[in-house]
């Protein structure tokens, strides 16, 4: 594993589920059952990323629940609880064109289509209708902002994101 390549958290192992090691997921992908579109994963235990596969899995209510290869009983599951699950960047599904992993975005510097720089994405905020960017405004603002929230919203907002030079372009008032 590259010092470069850093992985990519998209989740947990949660407490053992029954006697054959089975374990609950927490998943941050979009759907819960998302995570298992990634094979192989990769786990944190003791500060140290290993390759693990899942067996299988399964839903549990509205959570989900997974076997994952070399852990057979209730004892091993427990040791992996907590322990972080990840995937290398290479193993990131390909967007269109038009979309975008947040984790992409959070750090670009935004400048309206008149060029004043309104700061750096901070966070994206999921509302429900369109995502949010927090814009962590610059120290010495000219309007005395300290953020900033404008709705990802392509062609409307958000005129041209360019990731290779972390750079989003916007139509929006600085003051507001």
């Amino acid at each position: 594993m590259s010092d470069i390549q850093q992985p990519i958290v998209l989740g947990k192992l949660g407490s053992s589920h029954g006697i054959k090691g089975w374990l609950k997921i927490t998943a941050y992908t979009d759907s819960v059952d998302g995570i298992f579109n990634y094979s192989p994963w990769l786990i944190k235990e003791q500060g140290e990323w290993r390759e693990v596969k899942v067996k299988q899995w399964k839903p549990q209510g509205k959570a989900v629940i997974a076997e994952l290869e070399g852990v057979s009983n209730r004892e091993q599951a427990q040791m992996l609880t907590n322990c972080e699950i990840a995937i290398m960047p290479e193993q990131m599904q390909k967007l269109a064109d038009d979309e975008f992993y947040w984790r992409d975005l959070i750090g670009c510097e935004v400048t309206n289509t008149n060029g004043y720089n309104m700061g750096k994405v901070d966070q994206i905020v999921e509302t429900g209708s369109n995502d949010v960017l927090l814009i962590k405004a610059n120290v010495k603002d000219a309007f005395g902002k300290v953020e900033r929230m404008i709705p990802f919203v392509t062609e409307q907002f958000i005129k041209q994101v360019d990731l290779q030079g972390k750079q989003i372009i916007v139509d929006w008032d600085p003051d507001f």
